[in-house]
């Protein structure tokens, strides 16, 4: 990967919370009525760049207006190299079909990346009319490709997948690009894996919430494992309203630790 190690890379976060977003519809909880923007959370998605590529990692509901805030932003997303999924849950494969404005950017299917479980259910069940032998006009279109436990490169970003678990035997990925790891609906991670980890420089990893979870870290699991990798930064991702506010979360957190919001952005 050093070969790959001095290129400039941004990453956005554009989104930081759960399946169903923050603040949730009807609830009246002190995040959900809070006017820091900070604690407004589409669902969790990034946008890695350098000066050649554009990938981005899952892409749930809100990707169309996730990309059109970013444009507005000053961000140019005029092309997209490659879309990489962590899984096939709804909230992060959700706005698949938002991506057709791309096929005429680009002129060619957008490249898919995933595990076999993930690519699968994505052609045989929730976007299958994109994959028929006869597409319904103006369906999105995809170049799927398969992610095995070993290095793939987009353009100049060369990923690591790593292999963890959503909840027991549901295998999911995360990814790390030279020093930084992106990681997101994690429950259980194998010592093997968080050998592929350690070291990292960044580590953006889930934090549900402040207790048990069957399917997501909490956050003093979220911080055992931070402890493990021993990043010089990390950054929470995957955030219900039942964390808390942000300025309260932060005062409970080390020095190298802080909430991730959404359209932070950071170099990597």
């Amino acid at each position: 990967m050093c070969i790959f190690a001095t290129i400039m890379r941004t990453f956005i976060f554009l989104g930081t919370g759960t399946s169903q977003g923050v603040p949730i519809i009807g609830c009246d909880c002190a995040v959900c009525r809070s006017n820091d923007k900070r604690d407004h959370r589409l669902r969790t998605s990034g946008l890695i760049k350098s000066d050649n590529t554009q990938i981005v990692i899952d892409a749930g509901p809100d990707f169309r207006f996730q990309m059109l805030r970013e444009r507005i932003k000053g961000n140019i997303i005029d092309r997209l190299d490659g879309i990489v999924l962590t899984h096939f849950h709804h909230d992060h494969i959700g706005g698949l079909d938002d991506v057709r404005p791309y096929l005429h950017i680009m002129q060619k299917p957008v490249a898919l990346y995933g595990n076999s479980d993930t690519l699968h259910h994505i052609q045989d069940e929730t976007f299958r009319y994109a994959f028929s032998e006869n597409p319904y006009p103006g369906a999105p279109q995809f170049a799927t490709h398969i992610v095995k436990d070993e290095p793939f490169v987009i353009g100049d970003i060369m990923l690591q997948p790593v292999d963890v678990l959503h909840k027991e035997n549901f295998p999911i990925l995360g990814y790390r690009i030279d020093d930084f790891v992106y990681l997101t609906d994690v429950k259980f991670i194998s010592s093997d894996s968080l050998e592929k980890i350690r070291g990292a420089h960044t580590l953006v990893i889930n934090a549900l919430r402040g207790w048990q979870h069957p399917s997501h870290l909490s956050l003093p699991e979220a911080l055992t494992i931070i402890e493990q990798v021993k990043p010089k930064q990390a950054y929470l991702t995957h955030i219900s309203h039942r964390l808390g506010l942000y300025d309260d979360v932060v005062k409970q957190l080390p020095e190298n630790v802080l909430p991730a919001y959404d359209g932070l952005e950071i170099t990597v």
